[in-house]
């Protein structure tokens, strides 16, 4: 648990669905009255939407992979100090749309810069703050893109114009990071009808967390 809230994130590779389910899942929180705050990555916040904008930019293809990783740490920072402590220490459970461990995935592991590596810089960014509970909606990287691709009303960004390759290895990193740390992270197919990765999560909410409400 946070100080008083809990934080939760939501991970996966594109076109998983990760935006809609949060959605759902708020709504779930909203109709338990349970307070909550619903924010993403990077963005979130003024300074750090900005910083989003640059890295997601699909004209910045010139961006060297360490530019890429110190600049979503240096929005992760803001939005921590800014957004999600602050709601935490008001008791609010957090529902955030990615966080470090997709810059240990793009970054570390698909660009090769080394999942360590990356874990140092963002660290120092977030003093070592980790969500409490992690979903990680998992998918084949055909599927996700095609999902993109048929969404005419989603932003096409930077990582979006990478190819198949690209995000195969942003699938095998997300594999490895749960190895990692399987107590934090549910594992979610994401490939099935939305109603079903929603109860799944909503399981779980029921046992680790709504239980004390």
């Amino acid at each position: 648990m946070g100080r008083n809230g809990y934080f939760i994130t939501l991970e996966g590779g594109d076109g998983s669905g990760k935006t809609t389910v949060l959605g759902r899942v708020a709504a779930y929180l909203q109709n338990h009255s349970m307070p909550y705050l619903i924010t993403r990555e990077p963005g979130g916040i003024e300074i750090a939407e900005k910083i989003r904008s640059i890295i997601l930019d699909p004209s910045h293809t010139a961006m060297d992979a360490r530019t890429e990783a110190l600049l979503y740490a240096a929005a992760r920072s803001q939005h921590l100090a800014e957004v999600v402590e602050p709601a935490l220490a008001e008791g609010l459970t957090v529902l955030c749309d990615r966080f470090v461990d997709s810059s240990l995935v793009y970054q570390g592991y698909a660009r090769g810069l080394g999942i360590d590596e990356v874990w140092g810089i963002n660290r120092f960014a977030t003093g070592g703050r980790m969500p409490d509970l992690t979903f990680y909606l998992d998918i084949e990287p055909e599927v996700g893109l095609a999902r993109i691709a048929a969404n005419q009303g989603r932003e096409v960004n930077r990582l979006d114009m990478e190819g198949l390759a690209f995000h195969q290895k942003v699938r095998e990193g997300y594999l490895r990071i749960v190895e990692s740390d399987p107590k934090r992270i549910v594992v979610l197919d994401a490939g099935r009808p939305i109603h079903l990765v929603e109860e799944d999560i909503v399981r779980t909410l029921k046992e680790r967390i709504l239980k004390d409400f």
